[in-house]
C-alpha cells in the first residue's frame, strides 16, 4: 500500500518492531498458520493483520487481528487477497481451500 507516508508514519516504527518480535516469540505464534493448515512446518517471520487496517490504528494494534505468517504466504496469498484478485486454492479470508 503506497500512501506517501513512511513506514513509521504508518505505524511500523520502533513500537511495532518490539510488539512484532514479542508476538512472534510467543509459543503459539512461531509457525505460519497457513503452512500449519497444510501440515507444513514453516517459521513465521511476518505478523499479518487478518483484516487490513488501512490506517485505522485501533485495528492496527488489535492483537486479535494479528496472525503469524511466513513471508511467502504474506507476500503472495494475503497481498493478492488485499488487492482484490482471486487466487485458486485460497478462500476470501486468506486461508487455503481444503480439498
Amino acid at each position: 500500500m503506497k500512501s506517501g507516508k513512511t513506514a513509521a508514519q504508518r505505524g511500523y516504527g520502533y513500537r511495532w518492531q518490539k510488539a512484532r518480535a514479542a508476538f512472534l516469540d510467543a509459543p503459539d505464534n512461531t509457525l505460519c498458520v497457513m503452512c500449519s493448515a497444510d501440515n507444513r512446518v514453516t517459521i513465521a517471520t511476518v505478523v499479518d493483520h487478518r483484516i487490513p487496517h488501512k490506517g485505522d490504528m485501533t485495528l492496527f494494534w488489535d492483537r486479535s487481528n494479528w496472525q503469524p505468517l511466513c513471508k511467502f504466504h504474506h507476500d503472495s496469498h494475503k497481498q493478492a487477497e488485499e488487492k482484490g484478485s482471486k487466487r485458486r486454492g485460497v478462500q476470501d479470508d486468506g486461508w487455503p481451500v481444503e480439498d
